[in-house]
């Protein structure tokens, strides 16, 4: 996670009957336009391409004063923590080159938070099923209700293993893939996943 901000002024009031001067707070942040948010999602992108990962999905939304730039990046390999931290700083460094270039891609302050998609991310596509090999995952093909293994993913289909017997089944086939934590694998779970998936529980 990463923040930067601006300073931001503030007037004084009429003195109350204390005599202690009021201070008007200024107004909330308008949303950011949807130029605003295409650029920010333009220089964002080129940061993580050039880091070697994918932009996920990108938001930006005023909260009180300032703006939240939501990130999501994926890839091959695994995103740890050292990655989310590395991928942060790249993207913070620039968004602030962009606007000292004279680019203004957000007004006020904002703060940046990078992470990965998260154990409830749907698999929709290809990649998402090949960066789960070995996760178990609960889906819908066909007429039937697959729990199982991935065991491999290809451009055209998926291998689950299913109580040792493999299921190779067509994308045009599957539905969203939902993966399932394995209580008996916890420490290959992330403390972000680990903690959506009891989110979701509880939803």
């Amino acid at each position: 996670m990463a923040q930067r901000g601006r300073s931001t002024g503030r007037q004084p009031g009429r003195p109350a009957s204390t005599g202690r001067p009021q201070r008007t707070a200024p107004p909330p942040l308008p949303a950011a336009t949807t130029a605003q948010i295409a650029a920010v999602r333009d220089v964002a992108e080129a940061a993580i391409v050039a880091a070697g990962y994918e932009l996920e999905a990108l938001s930006v939304k005023a909260v009180g004063r300032r703006h939240l730039v939501r990130v999501i990046i994926d890839g091959d390999g695994g995103l740890g923590l050292d990655v989310i931290a590395d991928v942060s700083r790249a993207v913070s460094q620039a968004l602030d080159a962009a606007e000292e270039s004279g680019r203004q891609l957000i007004a006020g302050e904002y703060q940046l938070e990078v992470s990965s998609p998260g154990v409830d991310r749907p698999l929709t596509l290809p990649k998402h099923w090949r960066r789960n090999t070995g996760r178990t995952v609960k889906v819908k093909a066909g007429d039937r209700q697959l729990t199982g293994r991935i065991t491999s993913a290809s451009d055209d289909e998926v291998t689950l293993d299913v109580e040792g017997v493999a299921h190779k089944v067509g994308y045009a086939d599957l539905g969203a893939g939902r993966v399932q934590i394995e209580f008996s694998r916890l420490d290959e779970v992330s403390d972000e996943d680990l903690q959506e998936f009891e989110d979701e529980e509880e939803r």
